[in-house]
């Protein structure tokens, strides 16, 4: 028989706000241990909480930005579970009133479009971090840095049929949080985590099977493996006629398997209530305008602009991603240059310097303007494309301005006719075998005396009037 897999989503998303969701605390990921926690995030007596406004702003832009419905009168909950890193016995979330629901969220799968249904992106606060086998006795310590850092968790709808469908879904949601700049999105650092319920049926039954959660898959590799093996895994059970057993599972990346943590029947469990110390989130209509006018151009949009631009799938991918480039590609295409050739050097030659040199292109010595300037010396074939990396390179470890740069290491391209038939002429005398061979029908000699030319020329020929003017010469 065969089987379809079925998967939702439960992603929860660190937000890059200054302060903590309910304290003035700030919170830096390595800081050293309890040092950036106060009474009222380490839930101390008499302490109440106060929302911060930047947490609620960055939940309406990621709403907004996947078409949701923003509710005008959302809620605050406790969900009450028991725990060593919840200090307060329960979690302030958003279960019965979530800020956004209803939308979707777009992502390419094997180059094709597909859209994922958002069930519901509602705020909340994070917990504590568990260091087990530190303490002297070989015990469990607490650090409670993290604890009330501001989360959206974003659920998604059972819309999902493969690990790698998920997996191209958790990029776009990436770089979605990324382009808003409301997440720095390093995974190394927990910033994106991922809940995955799957579950099993028959191909073609249209009832869900048993649905079974894993938490906490820290990687989107990890995602795929964990997908395959739980569906595996149920896939299994039900042929060998045993039952799926709802649950919760956390999946073990070291050993790639799921391991049984709890039976979990449903969300009742959590005796959710309302919040009584946090008054309701009223957003009217003059601050969702103003939010919507703080939304910058999303990822699909702008990878379709690029692709406009007749810039290659792959390159038009890399600069979406890479904001960092494609705020640079937008500075040189505004001052006038060739949108395809800007985006070739730019994941190119200059990808290849900033990495040897171990910066960003934020401080990369070649301006957008310089670059530009290059572009043009070589569109107009003042310089050869050659030419034009050693004038990037020659700024990368020295500075300057590429015209002074071409003076100086006289690069500028020689495209006179009578000097480069001068040239030819020389090289076919002292390449007669190579001349021979190509009259007799091996076209790889053409080749070779062609770099015989430029190597005599030190670079410095124009290459298309040299092709042009070698196959005169050979007749």
């Amino acid at each position: 028989m065969k089987y379809e897999t079925v998967i939702g989503l439960e992603v929860h998303a660190e937000l890059s706000t200054k302060t903590k969701a309910f304290c003035a605390c700030e919170y830096t990921f390595g800081a050293e241990v309890n040092s950036q926690c106060c009474p009222i995030c380490t839930a101390m007596p008499g302490t109440l909480p106060v929302l911060n406004k930047a947490v609620v702003e960055y939940a309406m832009k990621l709403g907004l930005s996947t078409g949701c419905t923003i509710n005008k009168d959302s809620r605050f909950d406790r969900k009450n579970y028991f725990y060593p890193d919840l200090p307060s016995g329960y979690q302030i979330s958003q279960h019965f009133v979530p800020i956004c629901q209803n939308g979707e969220l777009e992502f390419f799968h094997k180059g094709e479009k597909r859209k994922t249904r958002i069930n519901r992106i509602h705020m909340e606060e994070d917990t504590a971090k568990l260091l087990h086998g530190v303490a002297s006795n070989g015990g469990t310590l607490i650090d409670f840095n993290r604890c009330g850092v501001p989360l959206l968790e974003i659920v998604t709808e059972p819309d999902l049929r493969s690990g790698d469908e998920a997996k191209d879904l958790l990029e776009a949601l990436r770089m979605l949080l990324a382009t808003l700049d409301i997440c720095n999105c390093k995974m190394q650092e927990g910033a994106i985590r991922c809940d995955i319920n799957v579950s099993v049926r028959p191909l073609g039954q249209t009832e869900y099977g048993t649905r079974v959660e894993m938490k906490n898959v820290s990687t989107f590799s990890g995602a795929i493996l964990a997908i395959e093996y739980e569906s595996n895994r149920q896939i299994e059970l039900i042929e060998s006629g045993s039952a799926v057993s709802q649950e919760t599972r956390r999946w073990d990346e070291q050993e790639n398997k799921s391991v049984s943590m709890r039976t979990k029947e449903n969300a009742a469990d959590y005796r959710y209530f309302p919040e009584p110390n946090l008054t309701p989130v009223i957003v009217d209509d003059a601050w969702l305008k103003a939010m919507e006018e703080t939304l910058p151009e999303l990822p699909i949009p702008k990878f379709d602009r690029y692709r406009s631009l007749n810039i290659p799938e792959s390159e038009s991918w890399m600069l979406v991603e890479q904001l960092d480039k494609a705020f640079f590609f937008e500075k040189c295409t505004e001052l006038g240059a060739n949108p395809r050739n800007a985006a070739n050097w730019i994941l190119g030659h200059i990808t290849a310097r900033l990495n040897k040199s171990g910066i960003s292109i934020n401080d990369s010595p070649l301006s957008a303007a310089a670059l530009c300037e290059i572009l043009e010396l070589v569109e107009k074939a003042k310089i050869n494309l050659d030419a034009g990396k050693r004038v990037a390179d020659e700024i990368f470890d020295n500075g300057g301005s590429p015209a002074e740069i071409v003076e100086k290491l006289s690069l500028a391209q020689v495209s006179d006719k009578g000097e480069l038939e001068q040239l030819i002429t020389e090289v076919l005398k002292a390449n007669e075998k190579s001349v021979t061979d190509y009259k007799n029908g091996k076209t790889n000699a053409f080749g070779f005396l062609v770099g015989q030319c430029m190597k005599a020329s030190k670079g410095k020929a124009n290459p298309q009037i040299i092709n042009s003017l070698l196959k005169e010469a050979l007749g």
